[in-house]
């Protein structure tokens, strides 16, 4: 995506990640696939301030990696997240005052924006246990692959909370559609696969022995394409969320041409003419 850059100038934006060491989950990079694992299966795998906070700090780093195209999200075990930990954030959050509790909020809020933010597509890999935060986190990736017994409950007002968690009730209804959204966000029931898969929320649906094989299968045909362009993909799918048909338009012109400047067009072109099928460079 850089080769182009002046030498000094590519070495100062050069981001790899395929040696950092996670300290609350599990990651790993193969073949330019990065894949983050929820890794507390004796507890379904919930989120705590820290891992909150280190999820946070490697999605806006990957803006910049130049080593990972494509992401993979699941959880140990035969869970994908339970929320929130109940002992190590529910409890202490009854204890702090407001500001404090605004910090939180703003904070999981960021992860969403960082998710959406990073150019590489998400690949959710969905078993079992998706509740709270984790729902959030399977809505917030791009694609989502799950399992007929997985259960995804935005369970917030079942503890007291609004169902307006994380950016639910903007993401939400623009993948099942508002009348969907709005009674899960109500109740606080759990979607069972079947739904998920019939309402859009999963692109797909595997057995779960068979779940990250199918995520990781995806993931690597995403890896194997143009990868600028997908990230100009994603970027435009999140911004025109707020923009007129006029403006969309206008920027998806721009966005195009600039991808029409892209050695990876140029191969599409020879490898068409040439009855070859494109090895992408993502640059």
């Amino acid at each position: 995506m850089t080769q182009h850059l002046d030498p000094a100038l590519r070495e100062a934006n050069r981001v790899t990640l395929a040696g950092y060491t996670a300290i609350h989950f599990q990651w790993d990079v193969h073949e330019g696939v990065g894949t983050i694992m929820l890794d507390r299966p004796d507890r379904k795998n919930p989120l705590t301030f820290d891992s909150y906070a280190e999820l946070r700090d490697l999605f806006r780093r990957l803006a910049y990696a130049e080593d990972v195209a494509v992401i993979v999200l699941h959880g140990a075990g035969e869970n994908f997240c339970s929320g929130g930990d109940v002992h190590d954030i529910i409890g202490p959050l009854i204890a702090m005052p407001a500001p404090e509790l605004l910090m939180f909020t703003r904070m999981t809020g960021d992860l969403v924006k960082a998710m959406r933010a990073c150019p590489q597509p998400i690949v959710a890999a969905v078993d079992g246990v998706c509740a709270g935060a984790g729902a959030i986190l399977a809505m917030a990736s791009d694609l989502r692959v799950g399992t007929a017994r997985s259960a995804t409950a935005f369970l917030f007002t079942r503890v007291g909370l609004a169902g307006c968690d994380m950016g639910a009730c903007a993401i939400l209804p623009r993948i099942i559609g508002q009348g969907r959204a709005s009674e899960l966000l109500y109740t606080g029931r759990a979607m069972t696969g079947d739904e998920a898969y019939a309402w859009g929320f999963y692109n797909q649906l595997a057995e779960p022995e068979q779940l990250l094989d199918t995520a990781g299968q995806l993931a690597r045909r995403l890896a194997e394409g143009p990868t600028f362009a997908q990230g100009i993909t994603k970027t435009m799918l999140h911004q025109e969320w707020s923009m007129t048909v006029d403006q969309a338009i206008e920027a998806e012109a721009q966005a195009q041409a600039l991808c029409m400047l892209t050695e990876d067009f140029k191969r599409a072109y020879h490898a068409f003419r040439d009855k070859q099928r494109p090895k992408f460079e993502g640059n």
